[in-house]
């Protein structure tokens, strides 16, 4: 309902409200919101509407407008029922393409609620601020429903809370303004099936000054050096902006705190902001610190008291904080060591069980509790960014945070991470580099570690000196809806790959990991998640990821363990285990969840492999152990967990650790490793010396160098699968006709990871698709996307097609997925292809099945998840850059053979693994004879360790044999093909050109 609307329809609905509570002689008249008589469609964002939501398809209540001749209010009421098992509700969003309304002249909101009696609390949020309705801060209340038959629930605005626990969007001022509000939402019962009704939703009162007068301070925490003075900016604000009416008084006194009468000059006083004061009006407080004759002190704090009256008072009491100094954890020239050790000294437990915390940044809400628990770690979820997301409120957000610590007693920096996983990824308008599987394809450690160096500089601008990256699983099964993450399905190619460590942290040493332009980087998921069995995982819905990968001990050294030996050589910092079981044939454990794999560990990661970063859990990952919470924490701390991700159960997870220490059954020995190793990766990131933001490079994010290496990237990626005639590379002249869902969508083009966790279709952030890029080589160009258009008079057609964007178990085939092109892209394809000569590109995490329909395609392209670069694919269909990539994992014939994998004992895939024509060069020519000289020549270059001559020998042989078994692939021909690539990435030449030989005399 339109505003204008709404407030011509107030008198009427004040004379159809005989039940209504009396008003008072001053209030204004109720401005009705909702009065369900058909005036507010039921409609999805952005449209204006009601809408259902839940946590799954079963959690969404009915919704409907019924006729009841008991109607608080007109003739109709909103009812509906429920039975939801994890959350549910219902919502009415205004239209985004309208200004938002303003309730800042009423003191609340009240609604007509049929009671049931069942005792049930129901939760009511409103939505305040932001760009639109899914992108508010949410305020929330609630009512218990003990009464039967209808009741009017009158709710004034000063009971609403701001969420700690969800905000879809985050802080965008924490203050519940009511002149941009969007909308409210009611959260119902959980567990218990039920029917409700509602009626007359309604704004009433009259606010008066407390309401929308607030005073505010310009921070919660003033760090000083000793002798230093804090200044602190009091301001009115008031809702709207107007002057304020009456006078509002603050009578401030320093007093309580760390700090003594000989730490600071006590303060004590009053003033006031007399009446027609203009909002945003400041008064400055100084608070004066004394120098004392100690050298070394832990930092202190003094409160500022602040009484105010005629307004809202400030959340919290601002404390000016005077900064430890003197300390030997605090002089950088001492060695890392040294300082751990001095630091760890001082701590209580309670402290150090703070710093093996990391809690989510939604669920801090302004950061009290960072203070108050003593957090070491926060982080950001997918999607979980600050309003706006840019680059310059990150570093916003992640410095007031940051400011939280100074009020501990040894401010002990925070260590924000995030998974950038492919780029910084959360950011809109950052470089989106292709996703793992797709830098497999390239074949190139050498452009894995300029990746790894472009996402560094862009997070560490922002402010976050630690990313989640890179996963280090080796995809045995193309099921997985991880199987992007990966680098390939062969150890040999994912330990190549590395590089990326020292793109993301530079030296081995950990020496570079304090500059503006480094993180620390994260090896993930430990250990064996890429093996997951199809149909053992019991999460949720998911087939496969969270499973269990069952394997003999030596599988699983050669196959899932050696790229972590890698990871540790290289020096990785943290390592984050995997929420799947591992059940090691023969060990008589059967499957244990990773985060309770002590033996794995503490036994092979850090002892044996000599890792001395810490292992941080992933989200929420302790909860899968079997058992209570502490039994829980106390396995996987004692397991070897160093630090917890427990997003919104952080107060639980740091007091029950406390517990447990206290009660014996986690060592204080084990507490002191874990925050020793902690420490350690703090003091390399030199966030004790600079632990705000450096945004000096704030510039370089998206910029034309950075996305200038996203897009050779993406070039090399691109694997040609097939190209019949050699009609790949396109020229210029040609009349070409594109068609298919995946030309002309950034979103389809970056998948999952991308802005939010699932990642979504459609123009997500800046970058420029493949239709796009194709339109810059081709000024005759046609592209209707279900190839609806005419299809006669073009030379070649280009059809772009694949997956929508999933991320993790979510995209489990089996999961709602499946392997197999869509309607409306086959539709595309065959259209296409039967009109004119064409080419299909598949845009997708993993391979899909293309089956009979090879035939009628000319030239076939694996294009991965190219990101946000589509120039690079541009490139290489053009021939600005040649096609060298290589499969980095099997493509299977069917579905019945998964998982496929090079080396199996059966291998007859449609396109085996480390396959990838070229048209980088003439084919070289020759048969068996050339082979054996080829063969003779990789062995000396082996033996004499000419790796560039031994690589580029064992190339020509494949290209020799890729010519010949083109369009008969065999599994005489695939399986040695397949374990010639293997050889060639273990530096065995010879047998490599060998098994390329057999694969020729096959074909």
């Amino acid at each position: 309902m339109r505003r204008t609307a709404l407030l011509v329809s107030a008198a009427l609905l004040t004379s159809l409200l005989p039940l209504a509570v009396a008003r008072a002689a001053d209030d204004s008249p109720p401005v009705p919101v909702d009065r369900f008589e058909g005036e507010v469609p039921f409609a999805n964002p952005p449209t204006g509407g009601l809408f259902t939501w839940g946590s799954d398809t079963d959690d969404p209540p009915t919704l409907q407008l019924s006729k009841r001749v008991d109607a608080p209010e007109g003739d109709q009421v909103l009812s509906g029922t429920y039975d939801i098992s994890g959350y549910g509700g219902f919502t009415h969003d205004f239209a985004f393409a309208e200004p938002a309304h303003d309730w800042s002249a009423h003191k609340g909101i009240r609604f007509w609620w049929d009671g049931q009696d069942n005792g049930k609390k129901i939760a009511f949020e409103l939505k305040d601020g932001g760009a639109n309705g899914e992108a508010s801060e949410l305020w929330t209340t609630s009512f218990t429903d003990d009464f039967t038959g209808w009741k009017q629930i009158e709710i004034p605005f000063s009971d609403f809370a701001y969420r700690t626990d969800y905000q879809p969007v985050g802080g965008i001022d924490h203050v519940l303004g009511l002149t941009e509000m969007w909308g409210y939402g009611v959260t119902l019962p959980v567990g218990t099936p039920g029917r409700f009704a509602m009626d007359g939703v309604e704004l009433y009162g009259k606010a008066d000054q407390s309401l929308r007068a607030s005073v505010l301070t310009d921070s919660a925490v003033y760090p000083v050096r000793e002798g230093g003075t804090a200044q602190v900016k009091v301001t009115v604000a008031t809702t709207g902006s107007a002057p304020i009416g009456e006078p509002v008084t603050v009578a401030y006194e320093t007093a309580g705190g760390t700090a003594s009468n000989a730490d600071y000059t006590p303060l004590k006083g009053e003033f006031t902001f007399p009446a027609g004061t203009a909002s945003g009006t400041t008064r400055t407080l100084k608070v004066a610190t004394l120098k004392d004759k100690t050298a070394s002190e832990n930092a202190e704090t003094i409160p500022l008291k602040l009484t105010v009256t005629g307004a809202k008072a400030p959340a919290e009491t601002p404390q000016v904080v005077i900064d430890a100094h003197g300390l030997p954890y605090l002089n950088s020239k001492l060695p890392v060591r040294r300082r751990v050790a001095d630091l760890l000294s001082r701590m209580t437990l309670a402290e150090k069980a703070g710093q093996m915390t990391q809690a989510e940044r939604g669920a801090v809400g302004a950061g009290a509790d960072i203070t108050a628990e003593d957090l070491g770690s926060l982080l950001s979820g997918g999607g979980s960014t600050p309003t706006p997301n840019t680059a310059e409120a990150w570093a916003k957000m992640i410095d007031a945070f940051q400011l939280r610590t100074r009020a501990t007693r040894f401010q002990i920096p925070l260590v924000y991470g995030v998974d950038a996983v492919h780029g910084h990824n959360n950011l809109v308008g950052a470089t989106v580099i292709p996703h793992n599987i797709g830098i497999g394809a390239s074949r190139d450690p050498a452009l894995a570690q300029r990746t790894g160096a472009v996402t560094a500089a862009e997070v560490r601008a922002t402010g976050i000196p630690w990313d989640f990256a890179p996963c280090l699983c080796v995809t045995r099964d193309e099921r997985w809806g991880r199987s992007y993450e990966s680098f390939g399905e062969d150890p040999a190619l994912v330990e190549s790959l590395e590089t990326v460590i020292q793109g993301l942290q530079g030296a081995r040493s950990g020496k570079d990991l304090d500059r503006n332009d480094k993180v620390l980087a994260t090896a993930k998921h430990f250990l064996g998640d890429g093996g997951t069995a199809y149909g053992s995982s019991t999460t949720g819905t998911y087939t496969i990821d969270q499973g269990v990968t069952t394997v003999t001990r030596q599988q699983l050294e050669a196959i899932h363990l050696a790229p972590y030996k890698s990871a540790v050589d290289r020096g990785v910092g943290t390592v984050m285990p995997s929420y799947s079981s591992l059940d090691v044939v023969g060990d008589g454990l059967g499957p244990v969840k990773m985060h309770a794999r002590a033996d794995m560990i503490n036994g092979v990661l850090k002892k044996k492999l000599g890792f001395d970063g810490f292992v941080i859990s992933d989200w929420n990952g302790i909860d899968q152990i079997p058992g209570d919470y502490a039994s829980d924490v106390r396995t996987s701390v004692n397991a070897g967990v160093d630090m917890v991700m427990a997003p919104y159960a952080y107060k639980d997870f740091h007091t029950t650790l406390v517990q447990e220490v206290r009660a014996g059954r986690v060592s204080e020995k084990r507490i002191d490793d874990a925050v020793s190793r902690i420490l350690t990766q703090k003091f390399r990131l030199g966030l004790f010396e600079k632990p705000y933001a450096d945004t000096s490079g704030a510039s370089k994010i998206g910029s034309a160098g950075h996305r200038a290496v996203a897009r050779e990237a993406a070039a090399e990626s691109q694997v040609l699968l097939k190209n019949s005639g050699g009609l790949l590379p396109l020229r210029k002249s040609q009349k070409v006709y594109v068609a298919g869902s995946n030309a002309d969508d950034i979103g389809n083009q970056s998948g999952g990871w991308t802005v939010t966790w699932q990642g979504s279709s459609g123009d997500i952030t800046p970058g420029t698709t493949i239709l796009e890029a194709m339109r810059k080589n081709s000024p005759a160009l046609t592209y209707s996307k279900d190839a609806s258009a005419p299809t006669g008079g073009y030379d070649v057609g280009v059809v772009v097609v694949g997956e929508t964007p999933y991320a993790e178990g979510v995209g489990d085939v089996g999961n709602g997925h499946d392997l197999e092109l869509s309607a409306a892209d086959r539709a595309a394809v065959d259209k296409v292809c039967a009109a004119m000569k064409c080419v299909v590109l598949i845009v997708s995490g993993r391979p899909q099945l293309i089956g009979d329909r090879l035939g009628d395609i000319d030239a076939l392209v694996a294009s991965w998840l190219p990101g946000t670069e589509g120039d690079g694919v541009a490139d290489v269909l053009y021939g600005k850059r040649p096609f060298t990539g290589r499969l980095p994992v099997t493509w299977p014939r069917s579905q019945a053979q998964l998982p496929i994998n090079v080396g199996d004992p059966t291998y007859d895939p449609q396109f085996p693994y480390g396959w990838g024509l070229t048209t980088l060069t003439k084919v070289p020519e020759g048969g068996v004879a050339t082979l054996k000289a080829l063969g003779t020549a990789a062995r000396a270059a082996e033996r004499a360790g000419a790796d560039d001559r031994g690589r580029a020998l064992v190339e020509k042989a494949r290209l020799i044999v890729q010519r010949k078994a083109d369009r008969r692939m065999t599994a005489a021909v695939a399986a040695p093909f397949a374990d010639a690539d293997h050889l060639l990435l273990t530096g065995r030449y010879g047998e490599a050109v060998q098994k390329l030989t057999e694969a020729y005399r096959a074909a």
